[in-house]
């Protein structure tokens, strides 16, 4: 039984840290190298990992995406998809997609001149299965050394820990205050019947005893 506990709450915990790794914004220092739109297959179940289309392009197996592409500060590559997000989710409100395409192609510079940009997105990059992160805002900063300290990233953990541990305290003490005293009741009845069981059985062998002696 507590192997099949632990084994929930571990596989939940998996899954809500993916959740909020995906979900919350990062931030990278990139040097924008090129932007370019592409025709995307949107396959059955990596659907979800690309914006939600409009309603006359929800039936479409596949449409244009608009890309940027970037170089890290450690010299590796990176593609971001620049898609709306609207009112959906994740709740970014993005509706400027056109304007970010526009600063991102105005952005490019070379590796000998470069300039550097905080470029803030989420979602995550897989070549396997063509899954790119969402691109949100783009700002200038002044190196590729440069720090960014996710501000937003620890209001909303720090909230979410908060409301966790408030949720556990007042279930701990609803389970203290109410189902604990009931399954004491219930261990004492089992256990008052268990004996009244044992002395009656012993009564049995008692009164078996008696007729062997005869």
């Amino acid at each position: 039984m507590a192997y099949i506990k632990w084994t929930f709450i571990i596989a939940f915990w998996t899954l809500f840290g993916a959740f909020l790794h995906y979900t919350l914004p990062q931030t990278d220092i990139v040097r924008v190298v090129n932007t370019y739109e592409e025709r995307q297959e949107l396959g059955d179940w990596t659907r979800m990992f690309w914006s939600v289309p409009d309603d006359q392009s929800a039936g479409l197996i596949n449409r244009d995406v608009q890309f940027i592409q970037t170089v890290r500060a450690n010299g590796r590559p990176m593609v971001y998809r620049n898609e709306d997000t609207g009112w959906g989710w994740p709740p970014y409100f993005k509706f400027d997609t056109a304007n970010l395409y526009t600063e991102a192609a105005d952005a490019t510079s070379t590796a000998a001149a470069p300039r550097w940009y905080a470029l803030r997105h989420y979602g995550w990059r897989n070549e396997f299965l063509s899954i790119f992160p969402n691109a949100v805002s783009l700002r200038p900063v002044e190196g590729p050394d440069v720090r960014i300290i996710p501000w937003l990233n620890i209001v909303i953990l720090t909230l979410l820990a908060a409301t966790f541990y408030a949720i556990w305290v007042r279930w701990r003490r609803f389970r203290m205050a109410r189902i604990d005293p009931v399954l004491e009741d219930i261990e004492e009845g089992f256990d008052a019947a268990g004996d009244a069981v044992a002395e009656r059985r012993g009564r049995i062998r008692r009164w078996l005893g008696t007729w062997r002696g005869r």
